[in-house]
């Protein structure tokens, strides 16, 4: 997944779950490693940190 729909995917769950929206991340991305899955948790994984900055940035 290119960098443009990790952000649009970060900033997607940061909407919709606010604060709780790394964690929904981190849940999908374990599910992934699960299932055997290693470039979609990768993709989870990126998604996590887009959401980290964005929270970053949403607290100044």
């Amino acid at each position: 997944m290119d960098m443009m729909k990790v952000s649009e995917y970060a900033q997607a769950l940061y909407s919709a779950h606010g604060d709780k929206a790394e964690l929904e991340a981190a849940r999908h991305q374990k599910e992934q490693e699960a299932s055997g899955n290693k470039d979609q948790a990768q993709v989870w994984l990126s998604i996590r940190s887009a959401i980290r900055q964005l929270k970053g940035a949403n607290q100044s």
